[in-house]
């Protein structure tokens, strides 16, 4: 008989069963739980959604397309800025420079990647050509400004606007 068989002897040090199991279970619990995290991560931010009603926005396709040949042959000029306080200014030109005038213009400050802090704004003319909006206090960092100019009144159902502007702004911290 071994020592290690008689009762009331020391154990032997090293790897048993017990352990494997442990460390098996341990393992995979530690994969589960991480991957529980990241998919909730996944989950509650982004929906997936590209475009609100997509089969809609297909079938006008091709009167989007004549709206932006339309506006091409305009030739206007369009410079967008946005300040720390919020005040968004654009600026439009037609193909000689001059202002262009008495346009209605509607647009939307929000961020590129997500709809929550999206603002809706309405223009006035604060000089020919210049058109000014507060957006209130905004935070530093990417934002979009989607603009829509007319010289008809802003909503004219059935009717695409004579001008629409989309650009990226930046805003330092």
């Amino acid at each position: 008989m071994s020592p290690t068989t008689l009762p009331g002897a020391p154990r032997e040090k090293g790897l048993t069963g017990r352990h494997v199991l442990i460390a098996f279970l341990s393992f995979f619990g530690v994969i589960f739980a991480v991957n529980g995290v990241l998919l909730h991560r996944a989950l509650s931010t982004h929906g997936g959604v590209v475009a609100n009603e997509p089969y809609r926005k297909g079938l006008e396709y091709n009167r989007r397309i004549e709206a932006d040949e339309r506006q091409a042959q305009l030739g206007w000029n369009a410079n967008a800025a946005l300040t720390r306080a919020g005040q968004v200014t654009v600026a439009f030109a037609d193909t000689e420079g001059r202002p262009v005038q008495g346009l209605a213009v509607t647009g939307v400050l929000g961020r590129p990647a997500a709809n929550a802090e999206d603002v809706s704004m309405r223009f006035s003319e604060a000089a020919p050509g210049f058109y000014v909006a507060s957006a209130g206090g905004i935070d530093p960092g990417s934002w979009l400004l989607s603009v829509e100019a007319d010289r008809n009144a802003p909503g004219t159902t059935g009717h695409a606007p004579e001008y629409r502007l989309k650009r990226r702004l930046w805003l330092a911290p």
